[in-house]
């Protein structure tokens, strides 16, 4: 398929989290998942031992399943206080982003059953190591993000999701996921609805670049 005219920095910088505007009528050719998951199968893992696999669910009752559990686990953060939209109280200006990211986040949840693809991305792992596991996950999320990156270049929105990480045992049971198979993150694809994705307000570079030493 030809892809979107973005220029690397583009892409790199208009690739959002959609959640509102996920086109929940349109049906998503699975080719083009299968593109998208064919150009992730390019990044990085250690060693080069690319131990990840791809759960595709499309069917209506494992997706319904699937958002019942993470509804669930929403309803318990909304709950927390410590949700997205109830940062940065004392910044009028970010507090404002913070509840559209919290308004968006509580439609995602109640509509997930509805994207018409959920992506699980996965990994090979026994067992999960006792100190740091940038090594393990490093070798998942670049593939991850690249997904979403090549799903963006083809017309396609996704959201970066981690409710389901609460309770992977019980995802795993939906999924069918052998013993010694953890999933990462699950990134709802759709067609989007409306094009003005652009760059996100950050904090300034010099506010968190270090260099030599912190």
């Amino acid at each position: 398929m030809t892809t979107l005219p973005l220029p690397p920095d583009d892409l790199l910088t208009t690739t959002r989290t959609v959640r509102k505007r996920l086109d929940l009528t349109r049906e998503v050719p699975m080719q083009l998942v299968r593109e998208s998951i064919e150009v992730a199968l390019q990044a990085p893992s250690g060693s080069n031992r690319q131990g990840w696999h791809w759960v595709v669910v499309t069917d209506a009752g494992q997706r319904a399943a699937i958002g019942r559990l993470y509804r669930d686990v929403a309803e318990q953060y909304f709950a927390s206080g410590g949700s997205a939209a109830g940062q940065f109280q004392d910044d009028p200006e970010r507090a404002a982003v913070q509840q559209r990211v919290g308004d968006s986040a509580a439609w995602l949840a109640e509509h997930i059953a509805e994207v018409p693809v959920l992506v699980i991305p996965c990994i090979e792992a026994g067992h999960l190591p006792d100190g740091n596991q940038a090594g393990l996950w490093g070798s998942l999320l670049p593939a991850a993000w690249s997904y979403c990156l090549a799903a963006r270049a083809r017309g396609l929105g996704t959201a970066w999701t981690s409710f389901t990480l609460a309770r992977e045992k019980e995802l795993a049971e939906i999924l069918g996921l052998p013993d010694g198979i953890r999933h990462g993150v699950l990134i709802p694809t759709a067609y989007y609805t409306g094009e003005s994705f652009r760059p996100a307000h950050r904090q300034p570079l010099d506010d968190v670049l270090h260099l030599e030493r912190w």
